[in-house]
């Protein structure tokens, strides 16, 4: 039986892996540091998600420019944890969110309207997001608007 030189196996290991890489993207594998691709209603999700769990640094990572600015200044005023506390209680009361299909404004940047459900009003937002290397961020909001509903969140039907 011949030996088999280290050199041989690295070079049969690497073949394999390539000629499996195909094959398991095919069946839907990702590598974990490998990103979805991602649209401007995934973002807006993610930092609804991230901001109920108190995962400060997700948060973050859904902003840019100036906002991402201004929150993390907001951050060097705080502790990490008090920062954690403060997006988890302003989150609690939201019983819901509705993301609109996004309308474009130019080729990197969309307009996205986010309404809030809570149990006794309806608040809704325009959220502008960038495109860029690392996918869709959020770079500015517009102030809340209260909606009028008929019928509050959680009524009784009857």
């Amino acid at each position: 039986m011949k030996k088999f030189t280290k050199a041989e196996i690295a070079t049969v290991a690497i073949l394999l892996a390539l000629l499996a890489a195909p094959a398991a993207r095919k069946i839907g594998w990702r590598l974990p540091e490998e990103k979805a691709s991602q649209d401007p209603q995934d973002t807006i999700y993610a930092m609804v998600a991230a901001a109920r769990a108190g995962d400060v640094k997700t948060y973050l990572t859904e902003f840019t420019g100036q906002m991402e600015a201004s929150l993390r200044q907001s951050l060097t005023e705080t502790t990490e944890s008090a920062f954690a506390k403060y997006l988890r209680d302003s989150n609690a009361a939201i019983k819901g969110v509705a993301v609109s299909e996004p309308r474009k404004v130019t080729d990197l940047e969309a307009k996205v309207r986010v309404e809030y459900v809570y149990q006794d009003r309806n608040e809704a937002q325009i959220m502008y997001l960038e495109k860029g290397p690392n996918g869709w961020k959020i770079a500015r909001a517009d102030s809340d608007e209260r909606v009028k509903t008929l019928i509050p969140y959680g009524t009784p039907v009857q």
